[in-house]
């Protein structure tokens, strides 16, 4: 089984296209009802029949708002199918780190880009030869940067690809990015 991105709710959202939907709907049932009723329909509908009657599909008052409802249906389209909650990565439950899957409770947890490239940082730092660092966390690359102000470069690079790789196993993320390190000297 795999773990799934955590999703943000959007009651807003969800709440007032629901509303808006609602409103349309019964406005068009009561209207409709009264016209079945022998009533005449209401001056909205006739306003818009005659409309429809005058406007076709090739006049640009006519293409701007198919336009903006296209637009406007893109959107909540792309709210509605990606996940919303991207700056948090999943990490793996208990079991699943130690290669048993029947260890224990489905836990879901997960850690964000911003904590997750902070406890990088703070491994890198404990390197010998690390003046300064700057860790960004991606959902695929860790891309780190350092400042070496003694010991041979190739020999910082090493140990920071060691304490890289260990802290990124350590924080158990499910899928685990790949780092991209630059080491460079100290400009004076």
């Amino acid at each position: 089984m795999t773990a799934r991105r955590f999703r943000s709710a959007r009651r807003i959202p969800a709440a007032l296209v629901a509303l808006l939907v609602l409103a349309v709907v019964g406005l068009f049932l009561y209207d409709l009802a009264a016209v079945r009723a022998d009533r005449p329909a209401m001056a909205w509908r006739r306003e818009l029949a005659h409309r429809l009657e005058v406007y076709t599909p090739a006049d640009p008052e006519v293409q701007v708002a198919g336009g903006i409802l296209v637009l406007a249906g893109a959107v909540l389209l792309l709210l509605a199918f990606t996940p919303g909650i991207r700056r948090i990565l999943m990490m793996r439950s208990p079991g699943e780190q130690d290669g048993d899957q029947q260890a224990g409770p489905r836990l879901r947890a997960g850690i964000g880009r911003r904590d997750a490239a902070q406890v990088l940082r703070d491994r890198a730092m404990e390197v010998p030869g690390v003046r300064s660092a700057r860790v960004r966390m991606g959902r695929s690359r860790v891309r780190v940067r350092a400042t070496s102000h003694f010991r041979e470069l190739d020999a910082v690079r090493a140990d920071l690809d060691a304490v890289i790789a260990v802290g990124i196993d350590e924080l158990g993320l499910v899928h685990p990015p790949r780092p991209r390190l630059k080491v460079r000297r100290r400009a004076d």
